[in-house]
């Protein structure tokens, strides 16, 4: 596996990719643009892999997903990828004010429409007949060529992770995912999409790729504090009904209800401490140094296969904590397992 990490800013950044940080990543939000942290981050490192992961599908039509790629190629060819996510129903309909009914199905459309776009040819039309997108468009400044950037999609539940493994290069892994949740649920979808695909995701035919976020908080002085902020974003992330397989997979359905009745009541201490030892050690890398080493070495088959995004806690965590977070975490550099 590949350390990678989200975006930490040009400082962190540039140090980080000094150490050995292979790639970095941008997610999207309401106060950042996934495409924009992707200009900051080409324009600030060499040699890094630098994509959204994730960036939401349908916040813009394959076109604007495709020509940003375009425009960041040419300051960094050969680095780039692209994860897509299909974001929250809520978060389709009320704040992108796009339709929110079958993501599924939706962003394997969007899939195919991204790459007619990536794939054109100068002086061929663009073609492309789906259910939800149709494009025939005759450019004819010579402005395009065939650009083959991975592409993955943000998979939490095996049918999404089916479509992944169908229409795409591979998928994009969620911060709470563990062991038995990949080898189980989202290894075996993806393997079944893949023998259901037309090749066009992957006509190597190699294996789909894994990207994947972990939560890592790292501080040898303060491990303590580290341990509470791993909890409190675990906590965070499981407010989301979206995430009931995964809960219902692990049996955590009591320790999360309690979270839960935390999160409505506003009391943060409670849902840190709903937070099992069990579901920490299972998700989180944490605590010192040499906890965190500890836990990559017993974690080498629950990590993404191909790079994983060592992420500081975000949830009530301030930007200083989570730069430093991000600067301890270059340790665990060496202590990475060997790739399957």
């Amino acid at each position: 596996m590949r350390f990678g990490m989200p975006w930490p800013g040009r400082d962190v950044g540039r140090e980080a990719e000094q150490a050995g940080v292979e790639a970095f990543c941008a997610g999207e939000f309401a106060d950042h643009d996934a495409y924009l942290t992707v200009a900051d981050i080409v324009a600030n490192t060499e040699r890094a892999l630098a994509g959204p992961a994730i960036a939401y599908a349908f916040a813009r039509t394959p076109y604007a997903h495709a020509t940003a790629l375009r425009q960041l190629h040419a300051q960094a060819p050969g680095r780039l990828f692209l994860g897509l996510g299909s974001a929250a129903f809520r978060i389709n309909r009320d704040w992108l004010g796009v339709p929110a009914e079958r993501p599924v199905a939706r962003i394997a459309d969007t899939v195919g429409a991204v790459r007619a776009w990536l794939h054109a040819e100068n002086g061929e039309r663009v073609r492309y007949a789906g259910e939800f997108h149709h494009l025939d468009a005759d450019v004819r400044a010579p402005v395009l060529g065939r650009l083959d950037i991975p592409v993955l999609l943000a998979a939490f539940n095996a049918r999404m992770a089916a479509t992944a493994g169908r229409v795409a290069d591979g998928v994009v892994g969620h911060g709470l995912f563990t062991g038995s949740w990949w080898n189980e649920v989202v290894r075996p979808a993806v393997a079944r999409g893949a023998s259901d695909g037309d090749g066009e995701g992957d006509p190597a035919g190699t294996r789909p790729l894994e990207h994947g976020w972990i939560i890592t908080a790292v501080d040898d002085h303060a491990p303590e504090r580290a341990i509470a902020d791993a909890r409190r974003m675990i906590a965070f992330y499981l407010t989301v009904r979206t995430y009931d397989p995964f809960v219902a997979h692990h049996g955590w359905e009591e320790p999360v209800a309690r979270l839960r009745d935390a999160f409505r009541a506003g009391d943060t201490d409670a849902m840190v401490r709903a937070v099992t030892d069990d579901m920490l050690t299972g998700i989180a890398v944490c605590g010192t140094t040499a906890d965190a080493k500890d836990a990559l070495a017993r974690r080498a088959g629950s990590l993404p296969r191909d790079i994983g995004y060592f992420a500081a806690p975000s949830f009530m965590v301030s930007r200083g904590r989570r730069a430093a977070y991000a600067r301890a975490a270059l340790a665990l550099i060496g202590a990475l397992p060997d790739p399957a």
